[in-house]
């Protein structure tokens, strides 16, 4: 059989299987034989080229006919862009066999066996002594952490619980309230600042991740970093623009 002339070289159908539930969009010469075309079809559905006959559905997934000589063109067939090439596979193989990774056999291998590989990126960062495997590295990201604690414990033992203070944190308005907490918390490392601001404009009631640092009402609790506080004599202010939000 030849291509039927006056179409594209070219035909964009969906793959579906008696294997699996899935489809697949692909596009394939026409010029392709059926027996080359079941072999490319092995990558998509997992049948044997050998175990598959196929079947033609219209793109409202009418069937047209089977798909049953090898040596024909897949071009000789009527199919157009947006139909249905059905795959039966005969193999055996049950449904979703394909689909189930559980069933398939992993390799494993012990820690102290992979250690003694020369052949992995634990190796490779081991001999070029990157990440975790660079002590002076390591000890000066450690010394660089705890300078950090430090720093962030001098400015958070300078904040009192009661104080007034304004929040500034670059690209976000300015905020007041009331501070609420000072401290280290379960939520993140490093020291935090439990604020209660005047107006709806925090994240929770005090409480994160079912912990209660203190009590505000909905919305208007918020934790921030002492960097960002700045504590003083900030009167109360009720309006933050928030009339004109809706």
């Amino acid at each position: 059989m030849s291509v039927v002339t006056g179409t594209p070289a070219v035909v964009s159908v969906s793959i579906s299987s008696s294997l699996n539930s899935f489809r697949a969009l692909k596009r394939y010469a026409r010029g392709l034989t059926l027996a080359e075309f079941k072999c490319k079809l092995e990558l998509v559905v997992g049948s044997p080229a050998s175990c598959m006959d196929l079947e033609l559905y219209t793109p409202d997934d009418k069937f047209v006919m089977k798909l049953d000589s090898d040596e024909a063109l897949l071009g000789s067939y009527p199919i157009d862009d947006g139909c249905r090439i059905h795959v039966i596979d005969r193999s055996g193989a049950t449904i979703g066999e394909y689909e189930n990774v559980s069933k398939v056999e992993k390799f494993e291998i012990t820690d102290a066996e992979y250690d003694k590989r020369t052949d992995t990126a634990r190796s490779f960062m081991k001999t070029s002594k990157l990440g975790q495997y660079n002590a002076e590295e390591m000890m000066k990201r450690e010394a660089e952490r705890e300078q950090k604690l430090l720093e962030e414990k001098a400015l958070a033992e300078a904040i009192s619980v009661g104080s007034r203070c304004e929040v500034r944190a670059a690209g976000q308005p300015n905020k007041r309230g009331t501070v609420m907490y000072v401290g280290l918390t379960e939520f993140k490392p490093g020291y935090w600042v439990g604020i209660k601001y005047d107006e709806p404009v925090g994240k929770h009631d005090g409480s994160v991740n079912g912990k209660q640092y203190f009590e505000c009402q909905l919305k208007y609790g918020a934790f921030v970093k002492p960097r960002f506080v700045t504590v003083g004599d900030f009167p109360e202010e009720v309006d933050y623009g928030l009339d004109d939000e809706m």
